[in-house]
């Protein structure tokens, strides 16, 4: 029987991209695929934390590890990811950068807001499109868009992060059925609180949290499988919970969550 980094291989070819690889979430799916074999490019604004993690996971295994600082909240950024990419036989896209906001929507910075919009739903819009046409013109590739537990309903004090997260999950769902004939896998990921400077970012106050590398771990798993994985147990939880109660309940129900994790904002 294949192994797992065998069939990634074969599935998806020696390169993945990955966008918010200098931290959290895009930290740990870096590092779970060097794991697996793939080759590297790594995507962030901070060029200092990329060249340390490149110089760690080409030490650790073997895997060549380019680095690409970019600012996914303007065109030029997404422009230097495509252009900065074209010469490799990328196969694999993980979409993780992003950032949240929290708090009453009209206390917030709309500057913020909008910078929020562009990087969590433009750049990734603009990202799938340009390597959904290079898988499409190699018969295969896989990509991994980043969602949350707030995608399914409306959040009271997280209302703009999670319209932008109901955007991102809309646009897997759909991409996966209209790819799946081109060989394209797509996966939603939409993980619970994760520990990670989202919490910091978005000023949350945050109890449990789910690990990083269980995002990571468990989305390569279900990547081919699924068109949503709800990674850790935390998520899974919530996430079956709340998809019983209809969606004005659940929406009813997160703003009770968002009032205790923001009521220090007031402060």
């Amino acid at each position: 029987m294949a192994t797992q980094r065998e069939s990634f291989d074969a599935r998806y070819g020696p390169w993945a991209v990955v966008t918010g690889a200098s931290e959290g979430i895009g930290r740990s799916f870096a590092t779970a695929l060097a794991r697996h074999g793939f080759h590297l490019v790594l995507v962030a604004r901070r060029s200092q934390l990329l060249d340390d993690l490149a110089a760690t996971l080409a030490k650790d295994h073997g895997r060549q590890c380019e680095v690409l600082a970019a600012d996914l909240s303007t065109a030029e950024g997404v422009a230097r990811v495509l252009d900065g990419t074209a010469r490799h036989d990328v196969g694999l896209v993980v979409c993780s950068a992003g950032f949240g906001t929290a708090g009453p929507f009209l206390a917030g910075d709309i500057g913020e807001e909008l910078d929020m919009l562009q990087v969590n739903c433009a750049a990734t819009t603009a990202l799938s499109w340009g390597f959904g046409r290079r898988f499409a013109s190699r018969g295969r590739g896989g990509l991994i868009l980043l969602s949350s537990i707030v995608a399914f309903q409306g959040v009271p004090r997280a209302a703009h992060y999670a319209a932008t997260k109901s955007y991102v999950q809309t646009l897997a769902e759909g991409l996966r059925i209209e790819w799946a004939e081109r060989g394209i896998d797509v996966l939603a990921v939409a993980p619970g609180p994760v520990s990670t400077g989202f919490a910091r970012r978005s000023r949350l106050s945050m109890g449990r949290a789910e690990s990083p590398d269980v995002v990571a771990l468990e989305s390569l798993e279900a990547l081919g499988r699924r068109g949503t994985v709800r990674p850790g147990l935390l998520a899974k939880v919530l996430g079956y919970g709340l998809a019983m109660t209809p969606r004005w309940g659940r929406t009813r129900i997160m703003a009770m969550v968002m009032r205790g994790m923001t009521k220090h904002h007031a402060a």
